[in-house]
């Protein structure tokens, strides 16, 4: 057996994971996957040519590159209950925010509630994805992956048409009280689901994922926060709408990601 390790650039959270193991599934010689997400580097252990893997790999374009490939005797195999309970959790918690979101986004008029909704809903939706691959084909699981990497490009869109309506015509009155109160919420129990993750100190790939994914979002959480504070100094919706823009490309860039696994 070999073991052949990989640099993913981009691989800084478990959507870029859950893409990556169904894609190299079914690859003949494949025997298993070993994802070190803070150092952003994959191990694959293969008993035949690694070029097939490369060229699915690399299909992805996350940035990955050929590290080292070495003989390997054995590899140690992460509890699938601890993994599907795992995703369960992330599943449950980013479909909540995004209905929590949405409904606020609207209440509160805020673009940038609303862009970060569709963020959540697309993650919920690859890790849905992967809860969905256990006992079903590749090629059932292609055509989900692209059905879910078109209705993320949908929302996108509609969420850029809504933006560009409000560029151009009269300044929507954003209840910033609603803004912050919710980006706090969602901030603050995110802080508290990377300090349990930190605190468990474990070592399984999801959690280490689980943990650089729960930053972002704490980061985007903040974006929210900081335009909620220029729209009420500046008395302009503009900050707003400028959060929601970056934010819903985000949620495009994910799209793609997923129609490419669909192919």
């Amino acid at each position: 057996m070999q073991k052949t390790i990989y640099k993913v650039s981009e691989m800084d959270c478990p959507s870029e994971e859950a893409l990556i193991r169904m894609k190299l599934e079914g690859i003949r010689g494949l025997e298993h996957l070993d994802f070190d997400i803070p150092n952003r580097e994959l191990a694959v252990f293969h008993t035949e040519d690694k070029e097939p893997i490369e060229a699915a790999l690399f299909s992805l374009n996350l940035g990955a590159s050929h590290q080292s490939t070495e003989i390997a005797s054995d590899f140690n195999l992460q509890s699938d209950s601890n993994q599907s309970k795992l995703l369960w959790t992330v599943l449950i918690i980013n479909f909540s925010f995004f209905v929590i979101e949405m409904l606020a986004g609207w209440y509160a008029q805020s673009m940038g509630l609303v862009a970060d909704s569709m963020d959540m809903l697309a993650d919920a939706f690859v890790y849905g994805l992967s809860l969905y691959a256990v006992g079903h084909t590749v090629v059932r699981k292609k055509k989900v992956a692209r059905m879910a990497g078109y209705l993320q490009i949908a929302l996108a869109i509609i969420g850029w048409l809504e933006i560009v309506r409000r560029f151009l015509g009269e300044e929507e009155k954003l209840n910033v009280t609603v803004m912050i109160v919710v980006s706090v919420f969602a901030l603050i129990a995110n802080a508290i689901c990377l300090y349990l993750l930190q605190k468990s100190k474990s070592k399984e790939a999801h959690m280490q994922a689980s943990m650089i994914f729960t930053s972002n979002d704490i980061i985007i959480n903040s974006g929210v926060i900081l335009a909620a504070v220029l729209v009420y100094w500046l008395q302009s919706s503009v900050p707003d709408l400028v959060i929601g823009t970056l934010v819903l490309g985000i949620v495009l860039r994910g799209a793609i990601r997923m129609l490419k696994l669909g192919k």
